[in-house]
């Protein structure tokens, strides 16, 4: 590192060669993405040459920001920021970051919303808020109760309202909604539950990628032995929250769809369908509420 010069095409070099050796993807990406993060010059200024060279200091810095990515602490935490659909939301270790599979089953819930006025939303286990400020800021009238156990995450989510100015519109609570015994009640009937909840069976957390299983919260990853228990807990008892033109979305893993299918085939539930992710793989459950009373 002692041999780097203070000019920007050389400290990009040796970053992304350094990024590389540490097995990220994209490391020139990333590394441009970093150096515009300390130097706050947008990466293609510099790429047409309107931009002065960084400072010694601003080299340092960004060399520092480097040598964290490379033990793999992820981007989003060393930036403290991840872009959320038209959304740009602080991040910390104490939330997921958010992924484009949650983006799609944030669109989907704005889609199931659009005929509803003055719509009713449950986010369960909301982490940085990401699907409950995109409902909220997709229309005026929606309101959403977001829900997680962690202090730490409701802090954070509680601040992306607030920066985005929609705080009016979120009311956040501390509770575990995925518990055998949860109770929301109080807070229902909603027109929509909507849910990115933990779903990767414990055995699995040790084989994640060093970004996820060291950095992610464990709370947020872990499902139960077979990652399915929140679903269980959802099936057993949020049909009760729901008005019976309501709808359950829920995020999942790989490869569960049958067993998902079979978890909420009971006379509760009704309508059980599947959306695919871009890959092509089952990704969202849909799911309604069989009942014709009001909760």
């Amino acid at each position: 590192m002692a041999s780097l010069q203070p000019d920007a095409s050389s400290v990009l070099a040796e970053a992304s060669q350094i990024l590389a050796a540490a097995g990220v993807d994209e490391p020139t990406l990333e590394a441009e993405r970093l150096l515009e993060h300390i130097t706050g010059v947008p990466f293609l200024r510099r790429r047409i040459g309107l931009a002065q060279e960084p400072s010694s200091e601003a080299i340092g810095q960004f060399l520092d920001l480097v040598q964290q990515r490379a033990r793999r602490i992820p981007l989003q935490h060393l930036l403290g920021t991840a872009p959320f659909l038209h959304l740009t939301l602080q991040v910390s270790r104490h939330v997921l970051v958010p992924r484009p599979e949650t983006e799609q089953l944030a669109l989907l819930a704005q889609k199931h919303l659009a005929g509803v006025p003055n719509a009713r939303v449950a986010d369960l286990g909301t982490g940085s808020g990401c699907l409950a400020l995109h409902l909220a800021s997709s229309r005026a009238d929606t309101r959403v109760h977001a829900f997680d156990l962690s202090p730490e995450a409701l802090d954070l989510a509680r601040t992306n309202a607030t920066n985005l100015g929609l705080l009016d519109r979120i009311t956040f609570h501390l509770q575990d909604a995925f518990s055998p015994d949860a109770d929301l009640a109080a807070h229902a009937p909603f027109d929509l539950i909507v849910t990115n909840p933990p779903y990767i069976p414990d055995a699995e957390i040790r084989s994640l990628m060093p970004e996820v299983r060291d950095h992610d919260p464990i709370l947020a990853l872990a499902g139960g032995l077979d990652g399915l228990g929140p679903y269980r807990s959802l099936a057993n008892r949020a049909h009760r929250w729901l008005r019976p033109s309501g709808c359950l979305l829920a995020e999942f893993g790989d490869g569960q769809a049958p067993e998902l299918a079979r978890i909420f085939r009971t006379p509760d539930w009704d309508h059980i369908s599947f959306e695919k992710d871009l890959s092509g793989r089952d990704r969202i459950l849909i799911v309604r509420p069989s009942r014709s009373e009001a909760p």
